[in-house]
């Protein structure tokens, strides 16, 4: 028997006043309280059980309205689904949100803020810019395909973080109702059917410009204004690792005393480290500082219509120094590698004691003991060591190579 539909007109909506309940036929009802405030109603049966769920209130939710949603409703039950169920689940994200989420409920797991950082980044518009407007249960494994498939190869191990990530997320957004079937993320039986056999890890030193030639690199940057420019420029003045730099707070810089104070949490040994900064490190502190765009030294362009961003800042990428040596055209480097053309130079132009240079480096030389008792003065003795780094980098380019091996500690 065909249901009978759209029994009440607007102005018998409009006209009802006393307390009684008007039936619009589907399910739908107007409720007119005793006061004569009116309200819509869905009820019907599932599981032999009668069930009802509110609308919202007349007028704001007018007749058309009203039938419209109990028409979602009816089609709902008819596919064996729970409307009140469906209303009260959160509305489904997107891929960028869903990831934002997933990342605030687990992070309370992890050892430092450094891992909330690394996970933002690999989830962020660097790699997942195809799929970070998409709403999870749009996702599929093609997508997940156009994501992966340029670092694949090229960044084996970012490309197997990036995955298992994004893994994650849409598994979480599983259990929270937004999608269903398949991960397509997932590796077993999905993606290794696609995807070539990932390469071990290469470890080992990174591309490094030989040292000789870091002045005249250092040169060739300084005509840049790119804020990865003074990052990249900054790294090398410290003999950081670009996520210490990227990462570095207004509120670890104590430019009067010229030290960097980098908490453990954001070290690699997981120790606290103090940088003192060389006149030219500082130089560029001092003109940062001019500009201060929130909580990061090396602040990134916020993202639009973020109140994080807006509030607090962001850091530049994590991706922001390498693009920029491409840019240069100086592919065959990486950032990480300036640590080593530092650590040449202090062997090779320099009588700076090997642990002085290892300390720099935020490298463990000796036994607790031996460090605990060298912590006391081995400030002082790295500050000369990065003054004098500094004072080569930025000296003029010349044919003559000038040693410096008369320069002692």
């Amino acid at each position: 028997m065909a249901l009978t539909l759209n029994r009440l007109t607007d102005t018998a909506v409009k006209a009802a006043t006393k307390q009684t309940r008007l039936s619009d036929g589907g399910g739908l009802y107007l409720d007119v309280a005793p006061g004569g405030s009116k309200s819509w109603v869905f009820m019907w049966t599932q599981n032999r059980k009668r069930q009802e769920m509110g609308l919202g209130g007349y007028p704001s939710i007018t007749l058309a309205k009203a039938r419209q949603k109990a028409g979602d409703c009816r089609t709902a039950v008819a596919e064996g689904r729970n409307p009140r169920i469906e209303r009260d689940r959160e509305a489904e994200p997107t891929f960028a949100d869903c990831a934002e989420k997933y990342i605030a409920s687990v992070e309370s797991e992890w050892r430092n803020s450094k891992h909330r950082y690394q996970w933002e980044q690999t989830l962020g518009e660097t790699y997942c810019s195809h799929i970070r407007s998409m709403r999870v249960s749009e996702i599929e494994v093609e997508d997940v395909l156009k994501v992966l498939s340029p670092i694949w190869v090229t960044k084996n191990e970012t490309a197997s973080r990036v995955r298992g990530r994004i893994e994650r997320v849409l598994e979480y957004a599983k259990v929270k109702g937004w999608r269903s079937g398949e991960n397509p993320a997932a590796w077993r039986g999905n993606l290794r059917n696609l995807l070539p056999k990932r390469q071990k890890l290469q470890r080992g030193h990174q591309p490094a410009l030989p040292y000789d030639e870091v002045p005249a690199f250092v040169v060739r940057l300084r005509e840049l204004e790119a804020m990865a420019a003074r990052a990249l420029e900054f790294t090398i003045l410290t003999a950081m690792r670009s996520g210490e730099v990227i990462g570095a707070k207004w509120s670890e810089f104590d430019l009067e005393k010229a030290v960097w104070t980098i908490p453990a949490a954001r070290m690699k040994a997981g120790q606290q480290h103090k940088v003192p900064l060389s006149d030219r490190a500082l130089e560029i502190m001092a003109m940062l500082k001019e500009n201060e765009r929130g909580e990061y030294a090396f602040a990134g362009e916020p993202r639009p219509g973020n109140r994080q961003d807006m509030l607090h800042g962001r850091p530049l990428s994590s991706m922001a120094m390498l693009m920029l040596l491409r840019r240069m055209k100086a592919e065959n480097i990486t950032v990480h590698g300036f640590r080593s053309s530092f650590r040449d130079w202090c062997g090779d132009q320099t009588n700076f004691p090997r642990d002085v240079a290892e300390a720099a480096l935020a490298h463990k030389v000796g036994d607790e003991t031996e460090r605990a008792y060298r912590r006391l003065d081995a400030l002082e003795k790295r500050r000369a060591l990065m003054q004098v780094w500094a004072d080569y980098v930025g000296a003029v380019p010349s044919d003559n190579v000038v040693r410096l091996a008369d320069r002692t500690a």
